[in-house]
């Protein structure tokens, strides 16, 4: 059972910026996706951004250009870098790691972009 571990949501200005980070309990092996999902309240939960272990990247379009989903694999660590974060990024931010058919999810960190 691999854990996931969220941290570095909070409460940001329009315009401002915030770094999360997945930490992974166990280091995988193999072909994997991780990922960053959001839920607004209200809101069905969406894809924001996803890495493979092949290295490919993708974002949901209205993050593109501000934010960027990248990895540490010596700290078994995926990061989402927010820029110029609008009050429509709001949400509870998920992890997810997907291997061999498999999901795992972390407990979420809260986002909130507001004057």
């Amino acid at each position: 059972q691999v854990q996931l571990v969220e941290s570095g949501g909070g409460l940001v200005q329009p315009g401002g910026s915030l770094r999360l980070s997945c930490t992974l309990s166990a280091r995988i092996i193999g072909i994997y996706a991780m990922g960053w999902y959001r839920q607004a309240p209200g809101k069905q939960r969406e894809l924001v951004a996803r890495i493979t272990s092949g290295g490919n990247i993708n974002y949901v379009d209205s993050v593109k250009g501000r934010f960027t989903i990248s990895r540490d694999n010596a700290k078994n660590t995926v990061y989402l870098q927010m820029n110029s974060l609008k009050p429509e990024d709001t949400g509870n931010y998920c992890c997810n790691l997907d291997v061999s058919k498999t999901e795992y999810w972390g407990q979420g960190t809260q986002v909130t972009v507001s004057s």
